[in-house]
């Protein structure tokens, strides 16, 4: 199993930019999709960011097309989410999760999931903040 630690949260203004990160360890590393969601007080958990890995392309939410990058340095074995034009909408703590290459979160050749539950490795999450 891998280990998950995100950072780079923070409170910043509307239209600013932010980078989050996570960091991936364990034994297992190569092996797992590692996907981005967030999460507000009384809401499901959203998946803002999906790959299933194998050079497919990356899903964005809607709420996050066009503004959000997500990409994986494998040499540090750090995933990366890159926001820009931030507004309060985006406020939410951000999660990493990872699930096994193959699963139903990241099926060979085909489209990652978004479902929460098809993830089985969870960060504690980092907090984004957006004043208007």
């Amino acid at each position: 199993q891998v280990q998950l630690v995100e950072s780079g949260g923070g409170l910043v203004q509307a239209g600013d930019s932010l980078r989050l990160s996570c960091a991936v360890s364990g034994r297992t590393t190569g092996n797992n999709a590692v996907n981005w969601f967030r999460q507000t007080p009384g809401k499901e958990r959203e998946c803002v960011a999906a790959t299933a890995g194998g050079g497919g392309s990356t899903d964005y939410a809607d709420s996050v097309k066009g503004r959000c990058t997500m990409s994986r340095d494998n040499a540090r074995n750090r995933l990366y989410l890159q926001m820009i034009s931030l507004n309060p909408e985006d406020k939410a703590v951000y999660y990493c999760a990872a699930a096994p290459f193959g699963s139903r979160a990241a099926p060979f050749g085909g489209r990652p999931s978004s479902r929460p539950d098809d993830y089985n490795c969870w960060g504690q999450g980092t907090q984004v903040t957006v004043s208007s």
